[in-house]
């Protein structure tokens, strides 16, 4: 590929000049170093058919002519890249239309070839796997990280249509990873990080194991170079001590297997460098300490031979409690399957065993490629494609809800968990979520309607509080309602991408549609105040709303609203323009509503032009958490810009300062004469140490018909008496007050008072 649009997810072998002409480098010949390269690539594809094969020779040829004059950083003809990658995929046995692909995948970015001249040529699903696999170069970011992102969605999203095209990506990918020596070493570091923190987990969700365990390797290498080294070095001595105990432990295994009469393959297998390097990070431990660095694999035909050959390694070495795991009876979230079993051999050293079936092992190995490769099926394999599906349908779930590119990326990272836990509906169908998942997770990927009503969850038939983490094997129940919506404090503490999109999604409608009634409600009442009425539909009305709009900068009038909602813009600027507007078009302010002032929101009575609260304003509207104002206070509407309206007490200092120093975004605020709901307010105890105290204090509030919200002690050692802290839930001045005296009457309380800022 040539380096003409230097983005972040451009192939990293590719040749800083890579538009150059042959005649600017001494290199061999291009067309026998490609045709060599092809006659290679033709023995891997003898799976296909002869018009297949014609087929792909025809694109060769096509790429082959495209990229003529390309080289690599390495000066190797660009052609032996595309040819690389097919082979990888021929490997996966992928079909005709995927290997062309492979073949042209950098011929629409690096060569201008156009998708109508890919469609004509080789037909449409050719020229759409090609074109998914092509990165955004024509749009212009403000970033390499927005680039990378869009990049990135647009490959998802072509990749959840037809999953080739990651395929053909992780190859590509993969190959560059292999021939990354001639890069420059700040180039090196930043595509091997982006491969460890976006192609390798993709790689295993997708279960494709032998290509994340390389992909993790390679990035390691890279990234790591000395320490890659120095354990490189640690393994291979390690091997050398271990050879005998390794041989000894094999020739066991296989004798007990022939005694039980049970056909069996059995493997060595070491654990990768990047693992062990992990493991030492994660648990804090030497490399000495690492004592599970070899293992066994054993193939077995049938799924009831993995468990026959559990029990008879189970009877030859004693196992390690509490280290067995059955992935047969519930695969990993990609489709993995195997039994897993730590023994303790002869001379004490753990020792892990992993027990599957040749198809097993081929998800394992392949993951969802092995579709390809067992194309008559069988049920570990449409398992894997079933999860690769669900997990490639919830990108384009995430995508509905998430229009940012760089906020996609983050909900699709969050998604990429190596570990999961399994757990149940009351049904019994298994789920599987991220390791740290909670009930709300649980409920999203049920259904989006399950997650927005989501007001209580059970495990196991116990109650438990929403931010619980789950475990495997637990039962989860949801508890909804009609009325209830997504509580803004779930983001802290949800782990999948799909909940996060979803809940996010949710509270950014919620505060349009409730900013854009409080931004209405604001300009109405700022226009009263000149006398005038707010413009209707009919078609002078739309003339003065448009003039309006294109003055504010605004698309819509919905928009408008919205900003003066939000305190983007202040209603009485806009009002006075738009009342200009109106004299302009004849309109006369009505002495009567000016001398009468602002009318009320419903236009039947007279009111100051306040904005009334009445605690259901939801996200627009909000109580200062440092003063917590409570009907009967006196209050004060402080407009932040993009934030909404934040309501603070007349007499709280920390609205006063910001009075003084942004006095033009303040404005007039009362209570509705019937509030909707309950309010929070603080108050302060000083109280008698002694048995029962906090049982008599909650028995106070109880009797006067408040709740106890919070709790705060403070953190100094008791004393003789205690002074702390109480969120309590009130109606009003009012029942404060009437809490209060029920307070002081108690025996253990030795004074009380409201807490202000």
């Amino acid at each position: 590929m040539s380096a003409r649009a230097p983005h972040a997810l451009r192939d990293p072998a590719a040749s800083a000049a890579g538009g150059k002409r042959a005649a600017a480098k001494a290199a061999p010949s291009v067309t026998d170093a490609a045709a060599a390269s092809f006659a290679a690539l033709t023995h891997k594809l003898d799976y296909l058919d002869a018009a297949d094969i014609l087929r792909v020779r025809d694109a060769y040829r096509f790429a082959d002519e495209a990229h003529l004059g390309q080289f690599r950083a390495s000066g190797e003809p660009y052609i032996t890249h595309p040819i690389a990658v097919a082979g990888l995929c021929a490997e996966w046995k992928l079909d005709a239309q995927a290997i062309m692909a492979a073949l042209m995948h950098d011929a629409m970015e690096d060569c201008g070839i156009s998708k109508a001249e890919l469609i004509e040529r080789f037909g449409a699903p050719v020229a759409d796997l090609v074109d998914g696999l092509t990165k955004l170069d024509k749009l212009q970011f403000s970033t390499r990280e927005e680039s990378q992102a869009e990049s990135f969605r647009k490959m998802l999203l072509a990749m959840a249509r037809d999953v080739r095209v990651i395929l053909i990506k992780l190859a590509d990918r993969l190959h560059n990873m292999r021939t990354m020596d001639a890069v420059a070493q700040a180039k090196r570091t930043r595509i091997a990080g982006e491969t460890l923190d976006i192609y390798a987990p993709i790689a295993h969700r997708l279960g494709l194991n032998q290509t994340y365990r390389e992909l993790q390797e390679l990035s390691f290498q890279h990234l790591r170079p000395w320490r890659h080294a120095a354990l490189s070095k640690a393994v291979q001595k390690a091997r050398g001590y271990r050879r005998d105990i390794v041989e000894r432990i094999q020739l066991d295994v296989e004798r007990a297997f022939v005694q039980a009469k049970l056909p069996v393959q059995v493997y060595g297998r070491e654990k990768t460098l990047f693992s062990i390097y992990q493991k030492m990070r994660e648990k804090h431990l030497s490399f000495a300490q690492v004592n599970d660095i070899f293992g066994f694999r054993i193939v077995v035909p049938t799924q009831t031979e993995c468990y026959v050959a559990m029990g008879t390694l189970h009877q030859l070495f004693k196992p390690l409690p509490g280290r067995f795991k059955d992935y047969i009876a519930i695969p990993k979230a990609n489709g993995y399957q195997s039994l897993h079993t730590t023994l303790v051999s002869p001379l004490g050293t753990a020792v892990e065993f992993q027990i599957r079936t040749e198809q097993m092992h081929a998800v394992a190995e392949k993951g969802i490629a092995a579709h390809w490769l067992y194309k008559s099926g069988g049920a570990q394999v449409q398992e894997a494609q079933r999860l690769g599906a669900m997990w490639l349908q919830s990108l384009i779930d995430i995508q509905d809800e998430t229009h940012d590119a760089t906020e996609f990326l983050e909900h699709i990272k969050i998604d990429l968990f190596p570990d999961a836990v399994y757990v149940f509906t009351p049904k019994s169908k298994i789920l599987a979520l991220p390791r740290g998942a909670t009930p709300v997770d649980f409920a999203y990927a049920i259904h989006t309607d399950v997650g927005d009503h989501t007001v209580a969850a059970k495990v196991n038939g116990e109650p438990v509080a929403l931010r619980t983490e789950l475990r495997s094997g637990d039962v989860v129940e949801i508890i909804g309602s009609a009325g209830a919506r997504p509580n803004p404090a779930w983001l802290n503490f949800v782990r999948t991408g799909r909940a996060r999109s979803k809940i996010r999604h949710y509270l950014k409608n919620m505060e349009q549609e409730e900013s854009q009634d409080l931004g209405e409600k604001m300009l109405a009442q700022a226009l009263r105040a000149e006398g005038l009425q707010l413009p209707g539909d009919d078609a002078p009305g739309a003339a003065l709303w448009a003039q309006l709009t294109r003055w504010s900068g605004n698309k819509t009038r919905a928009d408008l609203y919205t900003d003066i909602g939000l305190g983007r813009k202040i209603a009485a600027i806009v009002a006075k323009r738009l009342a200009r507007l109106m004299a302009e078009h004849g309109s006369k302010p009505d002495p009567v509503m000016l001398t009468m002032g602002r009318y009320a929101a419903d236009d039947a009575a007279p009111s100051q032009g306040l904005v009334l609260i009445d605690g259901g304003e939801g996200a627009s509207v909000r109580l200062a958490p440092c003063c917590r104002p409570i009907p009967g206070d006196s209050i004060v509407g402080y407009l932040g810009r993009g934030e909404g309206l934040m309501v603070h007490t007349g007499d709280c200092s920390v609205g006063k300062r910001l009075f003084e120093r942004d006095a033009e975004h303040w404005m007039g605020v009362d209570w509705a004469e019937q509030p909707t709901r309950t309010f929070t307010t603080a108050v302060s105890l000083l109280v008698r140490n002694g048995k029962g105290v906090l049982a008599q204090v909650a028995q106070a509030v109880s009797a006067a018909e408040a709740d106890i919200t919070h709790i705060d002690m403070g953190k100094e050692p008791a004393t003789e008496t205690t002074e702390f802290q109480l969120l309590l839930s009130v109606r009003d001045r009012l029942h404060l007050a009437d809490v209060m005296r029920t307070l002081k009457r108690s025996p253990a309380v030795l004074r009380v008072a409201r807490v202000k800022p």
